[in-house]
């Protein structure tokens, strides 16, 4: 049996990237999935999101596991959509006992050029978003009096600031600041909350030509390569280390969510008292 036989595990973001991979990893852990994402774009963002191919991608690989999967389309910036999908998934799947708050977008600009657009998008999503994802899921993790565990994705720019990304680390030091405030509110329930606090991801959210531009500003923009930007991700971090896999992020998800993190609350008093920084970066 896996570490998660049996439960239930609900996933934002869940097309691609950090998020099929947490869908996977729990998936071979025995968790069955209900999993949302958009297969639009949004204005202020200069890569391309996912798509429904990718959602399908997902759902074939939780799918080729033998674990159950219940996948739609819908917005974190959208409650009646959330919810819709969680009444879903549930009748579906029976319960709910997980709840990874992954969804998020990346822009990059100098405070002056931030515009109304890309603040409003990334606190809609990267904050606002996870605090709805929250609020619809805390229902069915109630409901069935055993308790869960949530986790959310917050960043290193959330436990620091960064050049060109005010509305980004607002938003994810935003996302702390939920966690400690659902870790002591749902303590009493058995819910356990944490946050991962990621480095550079090997995925496309750092993967494109608008964020090489940043990172490379010296050279024409449609011409920047991984290999050029390489360089500059490791300096973030303290290991020499350019950027982790998406599965190293699952990897400690796995564990707080399992009895193995069963007193992983990310409280400001014991038992608990830890939150996990999934990243070799100072």
């Amino acid at each position: 049996m896996g570490m998660l036989e049996g439960r239930v595990a609900f996933i934002t973001g869940v097309a691609r990237g950090q998020g099929r991979s947490h869908a996977v990893r729990l998936a071979q852990e025995g968790a069955d999935i209900i999993g949302v994402d958009i297969s639009t774009g949004v204005g202020s963002v200069g890569y391309p999101l996912a798509t429904a191919e990718d959602l399908a991608e997902t759902v074939r690989q939780v799918e080729a596991l033998d674990r159950r999967i219940v996948a739609t389309e819908a917005d974190v910036r959208d409650t009646a959509a959330l919810k819709a999908a969680l009444v879903r998934g549930v009748a579906e799947l029976g319960r709910l006992d997980i709840v990874l708050a992954n969804a998020g977008i990346a822009s990059f600009a100098p405070i002056e050029d931030i515009s109304d657009e890309m603040w409003d998008d990334m606190i809609g999503i990267n904050l606002t978003g996870v605090f709805k994802t929250v609020r619809a899921a805390v229902p069915h993790l109630k409901a069935h009096g055993e308790g869960g565990s949530i986790v959310l994705t917050s960043s290193t720019s959330g436990i620091k600031g960064l050049a060109n990304l005010a509305h980004y680390v607002a938003a994810k030091h935003g996302v702390v600041g939920l966690v400690k405030t659902f870790a002591n509110e749902l303590a009493p329930h058995m819910i356990r909350v944490n946050s991962i606090h990621p480095t550079s991801v090997d995925t496309d959210m750092i993967h494109n030509l608008e964020t090489y531009a940043t990172f490379r500003p010296d050279k024409p923009a449609d011409q920047v390569t991984r290999d050029d930007v390489a360089e500059s991700f490791q300096q973030l971090n303290a290991m020499p280390v350019k950027w982790v896999e998406a599965v190293d992020i699952s990897n400690a998800i796995v564990f707080l969510c399992s009895d193995m993190g069963r007193y992983r609350p990310s409280t400001d008093r014991p038992p608990g008292g830890s939150r996990c920084v999934a990243s070799p970066s100072s």
